[in-house]
């Protein structure tokens, strides 16, 4: 199915102009968004906590800074971006005594309007601008003139221009030059967490642990081992990222290539699709979310004990001890 992509040509940057934009939280995506749109001339005040450690940081970088409830009450556009786990109490206390008539609230993950831990009043605009990066990516590229491609949804057009807003706000944040994917919250929400889990972070940290393991159980040592497997991975993924996995394959040589052919698909096979299967079933039932709330509500306990066994494994140890000698990584 194809997919309608808008440009800078397409959009109106008058309209986020015209607005008061508050950026709910100024973390990796928050720092982000509210200096693109500041560095695009659009009227954006930062939205914290009272004794917030960003504060600081943010009025430093030239912002407005004010507390949460205020920014919500001078703005006429709220952009969220807390974490998804703080988000319901965040909009319940600070920004929904707050809506008026004709407002925009914004997301950049759909997770809480499409599970609906938030529902909004009917009067009020729904939009998603999902920048398809990390934060320090969407500052970096838009610094350097370019932009990282932006996902945009209208779940709830109470003023008939909703779409146009949502197209203009991802304007401000550069996603415009390099593409805007019209998609939906759905969409959004269950593909970015398919992809988290079970390619992005869940896939891949497990695949490298997995390979780290039986080279190291086999007797191979662990600095070799890690090389192999982890280190030289940045280099396949950059090969394919910029020219596809064809490229990739090119720059290889012909004994890495036939052993992709001959050994992939004994590593990710039906057994593997099976899996990825019944994680997308979760996620599109509403299984996972509501696990992960529950977990939230236990303070994080499962969530922590996993980020702890991680942090121990003896691959993250030997990265460390290697990474130490690399005068190019920070």
């Amino acid at each position: 199915m194809a997919v309608t992509i808008y440009y800078e040509e397409d959009v109106n940057p008058e309209i986020v102009k015209n607005k008061k934009v508050a950026v709910i939280g100024y973390g990796s995506q928050g720092h982000a968004h509210a200096l693109n749109l500041k560095d695009s001339g659009v009227d954006v005040r930062v939205g914290l906590r009272e004794g917030s450690s960003s504060w600081a940081k943010a009025e430093e970088a030239g912002l407005k800074v004010m507390t949460m409830d205020t920014a919500a009450e001078e703005a006429d556009l709220i952009m969220i971006l807390v974490p998804d786990e703080l988000q319901p109490q965040v909009y319940e206390e600070f920004i929904a005594p707050h809506l008026k008539d004709g407002d925009t609230l914004a997301f950049a993950h759909g997770f809480n309007i499409h599970y609906g831990y938030i529902t909004p009043p009917e009067t009020v605009n729904v939009i998603m601008c999902a920048p398809k990066g990390p934060g320090h990516i969407v500052r970096r590229q838009y610094t350097e003139g370019s932009g990282v491609p932006d996902l945009v949804c209208v779940e709830q057009d109470a003023t008939g221009d909703a779409w146009d807003i949502a197209l203009s706000y991802a304007w401000g944040v550069g996603g415009a030059r390099s593409g805007i994917i019209k998609a939906t919250f759905k969409e959004e929400t269950e593909e970015d967490l398919f992809g988290e889990q079970a390619v992005l972070c869940g896939g891949l940290v497990e695949l490298v642990k997995a390979g780290f393991e039986t080279l190291v159980e086999a007797g191979y040592p662990p600095e070799l081992a890690y090389f192999e497997c982890y280190h030289e991975m940045k280099m396949i993924v950059d090969l394919m990222y910029e020219s596809g996995i064809h490229f990739m394959n090119y720059s290889i040589s012909n004994t890495a290539e036939y052993g992709e052919y001959y050994a992939g698909p004994k590593v990710i096979n039906e057994q593997s699709r099976e899996a990825m299967r019944e994680i997308l079933a979760r996620i599109q039932d509403g299984s996972f979310a509501e696990e992960f709330v529950a977990d939230c509500n236990n303070n994080h306990k499962w969530l922590i004990e996993q980020r702890e066994a991680i942090n121990d494994h003896e691959i993250e140890k030997t990265g460390e001890k290697i990474r130490s000698m690399f005068t190019w990584v920070k």
